[in-house]
């Protein structure tokens, strides 16, 4: 009797690598010999790029801390510009108050000597006086006068009175007199009064015409005990000029 032939044969397996095994290695194999010739490429293409990165990083830290320095100046320059003109301002106020003061000392400087001459013990005998008269423009286009009365002839007595005065000069290519009234643009108008034992400055204002130039002033005191009329030159007003 003759014995069936099987469907399958059974084939013993090969006890090497598998096959899959070895694609996988020759997949790492290919890829490390990529890299490898990457890396190789990069080190003969640029063999310092390793320092010049870390060269780089130097860089950009030195930039930085100096980019901090920078700041820092330019805050003290900005501090000191500001202190500088603080110090500029302060100095240029007090050149500003030192001449004011030497301004108040001279006046008052003059003051004393104006007192010593006026009560002093070798000062002068004299009765009621104009000392002097002084006129200053305003912006309003009137004029501020200041009058200065004295008197040291009787040392115990109060001089009493009024002050009133004129002003001559030209207008309209004539000769021209404006009066206490025309003045003070009130035909009635009242003098000045005055009281004083040494002396007294007498304050006020007055208008004058645009067209009248003056040349004098005459002031009259009218009191109790008498009174006195004096006459300044325009240009000198102030000065004590009297004639």
């Amino acid at each position: 009797m003759t014995e069936p032939v099987p469907r399958f044969r059974v084939v013993p397996r090969h006890p090497g690598f598998p096959a899959r095994g070895w694609i996988i290695a020759i997949a790492i194999a290919w890829l490390l010999s990529l890299a490898g010739a990457w890396a190789l490429a990069t080190w003969f293409a640029a063999p310092g790029l390793g320092d010049t990165r870390g060269q780089l990083r130097t860089a950009e830290r030195t930039a930085a801390q100096q980019q901090r320095q920078l700041e820092e100046l330019s805050q003290r320059m900005v501090t000191l510009s500001r202190s500088d003109q603080i110090s500029r301002a302060a100095n240029t106020e007090l050149q500003s108050s030192l001449a004011e003061r030497d301004e108040e000392i001279a006046a008052l400087r003059a003051d004393v000597a104006f007192y010593e001459r006026l009560v002093g013990a070798t000062a002068q005998r004299k009765g009621l006086n104009v000392h002097s008269i002084e006129f200053a423009p305003t912006e309003a286009g009137s004029w501020n006068y200041r009058a200065v009365l004295t008197q040291n002839l009787n040392r115990g007595a109060i001089s009493q009175g009024q002050l009133r005065f004129s002003i001559e000069g030209v207008r309209a290519g004539k000769l021209a007199t404006l009066d206490w009234g025309d003045l003070n643009q009130r035909d009635d108008a009242p003098g000045q009064d005055y009281s004083f034992r040494y002396f007294q400055e007498l304050t006020g204002n007055v208008m004058l015409p645009k067209d009248f130039t003056p040349q004098h002033v005459r002031v009259s005191l009218r009191g109790g005990a008498g009174g006195t009329e004096q006459t300044f030159d325009w240009k000198l007003a102030g000065s004590g000029g009297a004639r």
